[in-house]
């Protein structure tokens, strides 16, 4: 999941700032140290500046940051079928004995990360993963790559469990992305306001206490204060920094950084309702023939192209409405691109993809066109 861009939102034309991140030089490369990184388990995923790949460990409730050393600027397309028996095979295990969490592309190099459990029980080991445009898989080393973390403090209690008594602490962390020398973290506290969303310095300089955030969900009429941030895009809108966050079942919302204080109560602006019954899984930002898109992979509703345009001038959902009502920014759905489970922005005119179209069958890693 590329995390690392943003869309500048004037007031009649959106338009997206589509640079790569930039080098933060000496401080950020003399933060890491080398050993190996107490990682616990390997989640969501986002790249920082230098080829810094940052790694959410929702089980020890820890940002890691990894020095991955692949800074060679390349291009190129990757196409690898059936990738999650290929890992196996590297892993020495079978296919069903791994579960692929996350996926980025390097805006560098282009090779592609995956964060993998190896075996599927609580002593499931975290393995990071690369493939080239040659479709070569390679492990990361991390018995002594530089690295450094950060502590998620007051996460989600290893015993919580939701209404349908599964656990929640692979939920402290739910989302990862950086911009312009800041790691926002979506997830879960322990706290009564339980969603919440953080912000970290980069380089590291110590925890950072949660921003509550609620929000109005249109379809479930209420206030939720609880439902996590699934998914998430860095924006500027109105020349404000911005997250616009989509939640489970599916309300869109918006966030003003600024409002991200800590140990505040942050109330979002619900801009669309896209669909109940549904959880989303990632979103990219980008451009084509002049106009600006977001587009978000989903469980139940396929892949969804939205543009942008207008994007300020959408009311605040703020009334109940019917369960399966769709409201506020319009989308639609790309059928061509059936069982994507992860997708990420891998130039300005291509998307990698990883599509699974049965539980448990192969997963294949494709490149795209942007639709």
């Amino acid at each position: 999941m590329q995390r690392i861009f943003t869309l500048l939102i004037a007031v009649l034309v959106a338009a997206p700032l589509m640079a790569a991140p930039a080098a933060v030089g000496g401080d950020a490369m003399a933060s890491l140290k080398a050993g190996k990184p107490t990682l616990q388990s390997a989640g969501v995923m986002a790249f920082g500046p230098d080829a810094i790949l940052l790694v959410g460990d929702a089980k020890s409730a820890k940002i890691f940051a990894l020095d991955t050393g692949d800074r060679k600027p390349g291009m190129g397309k990757v196409d690898v079928a059936g990738i999650n028996a290929k890992i196996a095979g590297m892993l020495g295990t079978a296919p069903d004995q791994i579960l692929i969490n996350d996926m980025v592309a390097n805006p560098i190099s282009k090779n592609i990360y995956l964060s993998v459990s190896r075996g599927r029980g609580p002593d499931a080991t975290p393995v990071i993963v690369s493939v080239n445009s040659a479709g070569k898989i390679s492990e990361l080393d991390l018995a002594n790559i530089k690295h450094s973390s950060a502590d998620i403090p007051n996460p989600v209690g290893n015993e919580a469990k939701d209404r349908r008594g599964r656990p929640l602490r692979m939920e402290a962390i739910t989302d990862v992305g950086y911009l312009d020398g800041k790691v926002f973290v979506a997830g879960l506290s322990n706290e009564e306001f339980a969603s919440n969303l953080r912000v970290l310095d980069f380089p590291f300089n110590g925890v950072a206490d949660p921003t509550s955030v609620e929000i109005f969900h249109g379809n479930h009429g209420n206030w939720e204060t609880r439902s996590p941030v699934r998914t998430f895009l860095p924006y500027e809108i109105m020349a404000e920094p911005h997250l616009l966050a989509a939640y489970t079942c599916t309300p869109l919302v918006k966030f003003p950084v600024k409002g991200l204080k800590p140990g505040t109560k942050l109330v979002g602006t619900t801009i669309a309702e896209l669909g109940n019954r549904n959880r989303p899984l990632d979103m990219i930002q980008y451009t084509k023939d002049g106009s600006h898109h977001v587009l978000m992979s989903n469980s139940a509703r396929g892949v969804m192209k939205m543009s942008t345009k207008g994007l300020e001038n959408f009311e605040a959902i703020t009334e109940p409405l019917d369960d399966a009502a769709i409201a506020g920014l319009p989308y639609e759905t790309i059928k061509e691109l059936e069982g994507v489970t992860q997708l990420d922005k891998l130039d300005d005119t291509h998307a990698v993809i990883l599509v699974a179209k049965a539980e448990d069958g192969p997963v294949d890693l494709k490149t795209v066109a942007l639709p």
